[in-house]
């Protein structure tokens, strides 16, 4: 890794975790989750980023990819369990990490946020060249499952790379068994999950997140126009509501529709817990070495 891409991750991630510091603080009961989310992403492009991905804040029984409408009227209540995510990217290189807001005096909740914190925290004390996957998935296995909630297997961590954010390693949150070895200079997100519930997600249904997937040419000068927009995204994902305040919510509505007709366009539905218990998260993003360098702890 050189300088130049090291010193990128870095800065990524630093901006990635004052965003997510000033979001947590707007977490609030009575909050409107959607003035929160713009919020965030103004603090982003204020801090120098750009987003490797929407910043999201997914509640209760949903675990991932929960991004409001834009004319989302969610407001924070008291016992919501909200899981900020946020991605930054500087020169394509990404910073991730995440954490939990718990709504609620509930010591139960409480230490569900704690289980997927301190899962997080045994992992990193793990991490060097040639830890296998499957010990750092039995560490959060062990935290989780200690303070009495499943780990949500069918999540993982992944590696990072240059306008990726999901990349090989997959970082268990149980022990596989994996052999497989982290490597000097890997870079890593860890992601543990707890539930309160099954600890398996579903993906369900209206996503407003989407990445373009290759190109093919289209027939329609309004769908061009939109997919040019797209493209300086670089493949990384796109909120709905970014294309419905520019280009107004018909223009967005067909131009996805023909985009996905012909197989461009992946979408990220919302992600719950099969038997809707509570979900917690927690991330950092780690570049490997002797001496872990977490970019996104402050």
């Amino acid at each position: 890794m050189d300088k130049e891409e090291f010193d990128s991750y870095v800065k990524a991630g630093r901006i990635a975790a004052e965003a997510r510091e000033y979001g947590k603080d707007l977490i609030k009961v009575g909050a409107s989750l959607l003035e929160v989310t713009e919020k965030i992403e103004q603090k982003i492009i204020a801090l120098g980023g750009e987003f490797a991905f929407p910043p999201q804040i997914s509640l209760n029984d949903i675990a991932a990819h929960s991004y409001p409408a834009f004319d989302d009227k969610t407001v924070f209540k008291e016992g919501d369990v909200a899981k900020l995510d946020v991605g930054v990217q500087i020169n394509g290189f990404v910073g991730d990490t995440a954490c939990t807001v718990v709504l609620s005096n509930d010591e139960k909740l409480k230490l569900l946020a704690e289980a997927s914190r301190e899962a997080l925290n045994s992992a990193l004390r793990i991490i060097k060249p040639g830890i296998t996957l499957g010990e750092i998935g039995r560490v959060i296995h062990d935290e989780i499952t200690k303070r009495g909630f499943a780990p949500v297997r069918n999540l993982s961590g992944h590696g990072l790379g240059k306008y990726i954010i999901h990349d090989p390693p997959s970082v268990p949150n149980f022990d596989t068994g994996s052999d497989e070895a982290l490597e000097e200079d890997h870079v890593i997100a860890i992601e543990p999950f707890a539930s309160t519930g099954a600890g398996v997600i579903y993906e369900s249904s209206n996503p407003t997140l989407f990445a373009l997937e290759g190109s093919r040419p289209v027939r329609s000068p309004l769908t061009r126009e939109v997919l040019k927009d797209l493209e300086k995204y670089n493949g990384l994902p796109f909120a709905h509501r970014w294309l419905v305040k520019k280009h107004g919510l018909g223009k967005t509505a067909f131009a996805l529709r023909e985009l996905k007709n012909i197989g461009v366009i992946r979408d990220f539905a919302p992600l719950p817990d099969k038997d809707h218990g509570l979900v917690s998260q927690a991330e950092h993003t780690v570049i490997v070495r002797e001496k872990p360098v977490v970019t996104t702890l402050l």
